[in-house]
């Protein structure tokens, strides 16, 4: 930049203009607010603005009451385009481009450039996350603000500009990368209830339509198939009274009426219900909350910031946690559309008690397998291969919704935690639960396998 000024100068004195002319233009050099490379870039690498970025991303999901597994589809999209768009910055990592299914690599950056890679991280994050969601006004609003926070870096014009134009070519990579996972297809699908005995059926207070029952279909991004990994079948549905479904019912049933505090505590918090419903005579109203997937790249945020992660390492978190969750929900929505099995509120309603409620409200899709076991286990393995296997941490983030906070000694503590919890809600079985979550950890272990995010420069060297 120093250059160009003095070049310029040169230039102008060559003119032979008059010295006050030359006086104005010095000044005019002489305060420029660009600033160097080294200075700007470490400030845009700040990573809690890509926190706060992400928090805003989570707090436009809930306003626009996503369900489930489309909250984790706009995450997973989202967090790749960021990831993209940092990545030629740091010479340690590569794109998932020709790793992920039928992913490309983005356009590169122009290599005799300059760039600012976190402002073309955060600006493929924002054009993303716009495209996929509803509140563009959010969006503005946030903005304005997120990039006026860039401009007081010092960062030069032309800079500012290639890097945003840089981001929104990934964002654009992307977003055609997403409107051919099947998505769109399937919207408007309603399934149509069997009525034959143990399969599912709506459930109060709502009695609200299945959840996506085409999701099976939804492209993944790890795994090979949605069936790659298979739980074994649940138990037989089998009313007799010393049957293993009965006593899976028992269980569900007995538990529900006798939780400790602590119980209904660990429920609650695990919750995640995005369209929580409630019933007050005749008047029925909902709250909004986060969804599971939130809830986990809400302690990613958490840990991260715990641990000082930098942007690219932070990024890289964020990025494998949200495509586990997206795979995990795949597989676990072909589990639950394959099996199709009754949840126990219907079960105890029709055998031991009518006015038998769970604590928690029971979601409108199949019980096998536990989703919220799924998807736990499979992000909580991610981390434990990036972040390391006894990593504490205190999780704060249902304190906003009045649901407290739980200190957890590793992942694999917390996603048993919330695989449990299902149970103390009362609408999932034992073995709901249990094999969900050993899917979720294979689905875990199968995105660390394929979506390899650091280059082995040693074994590129050996060869």
């Amino acid at each position: 930049m120093r250059i160009h000024y003095i070049l310029c100068f040169l230039d102008v004195f060559k003119m032979k203009l008059p010295l006050p002319c030359l006086m104005i233009m010095l000044f005019v050099v002489g305060c420029t607010k660009s600033a160097p490379p080294d200075e700007y870039n470490a400030k845009a690498a700040d990573p809690q603005i890509f926190h706060e970025t992400a928090t805003h991303l989570t707090d436009v999901i809930i306003h626009d009451i996503f369900k489930a597994p489309v909250a984790s589809r706009i995450y997973s999209y989202c967090f790749l385009s960021a990831y993209e768009a940092l990545v030629p910055g740091y010479i340690d990592y590569q794109s998932l481009g020709g790793q992920l299914v039928k992913f490309t690599a983005p356009p590169k950056p122009d290599s005799a450039l300059a760039y600012c890679y976190p402002l073309a991280s955060i600006k493929a994050f924002t054009s993303v996350g716009r495209s996929l969601t509803f509140s563009g006004n959010m969006w503005d609003e946030y903005e304005k603000g997120l990039f006026e926070k860039y401009r007081k870096m010092g960062i030069p014009d032309d800079v500012f500009e290639r890097s945003t134009a840089y981001g929104d070519s990934v964002a654009k990579h992307v977003l055609a990368y997403s409107g051919k996972d099947h998505y769109k297809e399937i919207r408007g699908y309603r399934y149509t209830v069997t009525n034959a005995p143990g399969t599912w059926v709506p459930t109060p207070p709502a009695y609200a339509d299945a959840c996506e029952p085409m999701w099976n279909t939804v492209r993944t991004f790890a795994l090979d198939s949605v069936t790659q990994f298979r739980c074994p079948p649940p138990a037989k549905y089998d009313l007799a009274k010393q049957s293993k479904f009965m006593d899976l019912t028992m269980e569900v049933y007995n538990m529900g009426n006798t939780l400790t505090a602590d119980q209904k505590a660990t429920a609650y918090f695990w919750d995640d219900n995005a369209f929580v419903t409630n019933v007050v005579g005749h008047a029925m109203f909902a709250n909004k909350k986060m969804s599971p997937a939130g809830h986990w790249l809400a302690i990613i945020r958490t840990v991260s910031t715990d641990k000082k992660l930098d942007l690219m390492h932070a990024s890289e978190a964020y990025t494998l946690g949200a495509l586990s969750l997206f795979d995990a929900f795949s597989a676990c929505w072909d589990e639950k559309y394959r099996t199709v099995r009754v949840r126990p509120e219907t079960v105890i309603n029709n055998t031991l008690n009518p006015d038998w409620r769970p604590l928690l409200e029971t979601p409108a899709f199949p019980e096998y397998v536990s989703g919220h076991s799924v998807i736990s286990a499979a992000c909580g393995t991610v981390l434990t291969h990036l972040l390391g296997d006894n990593v504490a941490f205190t999780d704060t983030t249902e304190k906003k919704y009045g649901q407290g906070i739980k200190s957890f000694k590793s992942f694999r503590e917390a996603y048993w935690d919330a695989s449990i919890s299902r149970i103390y809600g009362g609408i999932h079985y034992r073995d709901g639960v249990e094999q969900g979550t050993y899917l979720g950890e294979k689905v875990g272990h199968n995105v660390w396998k394929r979506a390899v995010t650091k280059i082995d420069r040693h074994a590129i060297a050996s060869k």
